[in-house]
């Protein structure tokens, strides 16, 4: 899934990045992979900080990225504190690394961030074959190092995606609100217990990366290259 986020950085910063005369060509890619690693990592700082709840509230829904309102939706994200902080940790980025103004790092960073993540919730929620490859199972596999009772990867494990469609197609709130029943496909789980074993799996992964040297950056630097 993180190099989905990848495709979607590389979409959007056709414009935002590559065409952007305050940003120099050989930098592009660099630009972009601190824009994917922003975003990945932000998610994945949340799991770990115990923010599993508010990773599914923004993708299922709270108003914002309803099909025929992106660009309420990404006006939407600019409020949303997780949001905010990605925006903010691209902008000092860009200007510590790239040596961009402050201004111009701001405009670059409020523009590409929200976008990318607005589509990226979109696909996500979208059921259309040419979206599969987007799943919130895998995202929080991939961010969690696939330590998480997903339905993906362990046998009746609890289903993520199946979430965005409770809440966005008609299913039962109040079951996927419970973390019970049709939001997993053996039930009975516990929220609070899931929310533990994502927050530990993502703080493990955490720790992979930091042992391993470049880590989470170094992996998207390969994926933005293609």
């Amino acid at each position: 899934m993180i190099e989905q986020i990848a495709e979607l950085v590389k979409q959007f910063g056709q414009d935002t990045v590559v065409k952007n005369p305050d940003i120099s060509n050989d930098v592009n890619n660099d630009v972009l992979a601190e824009a994917t690693s922003t975003i990945s990592g932000g998610m994945q700082n949340m799991l770990a900080g115990g923010g599993l709840q508010d990773i599914i509230s923004m993708f299922t829904g709270a108003g914002n990225n309803q099909p025929g309102t992106k660009s309420g939706g990404v006006g939407g994200l600019l409020k949303n504190p997780m949001i905010m902080m990605m925006v903010g940790h691209f902008v000092s980025k860009l200007i510590s690394k790239f040596n961009m103004s402050p201004d111009k790092a701001n405009n670059v960073a409020s523009t590409l961030i929200p976008n990318v993540v607005s589509d990226l919730v979109t696909r996500t929620k979208d059921t259309s074959p040419e979206n599969d490859s987007f799943d919130l199972n895998d995202l929080i596999g991939s961010l969690s190092g696939g330590k998480t009772a997903t339905s993906e990867n362990s046998s009746g494990g609890f289903n993520f995606q199946n979430l965005i469609t409770q809440f966005t197609g008609g299913g039962n709130n109040e079951n996927a609100n419970s973390g019970n029943d049709n939001t997993t496909d053996g039930g009975g789980f516990d929220l609070q217990d899931i929310i533990s074993q994502v927050t530990k799996g993502a703080q493990a992964k955490q720790g992979e990366q930091s042992s391993g040297g470049g880590g989470l950056f170094d992996l998207i630097k390969g994926f933005i290259s293609k």
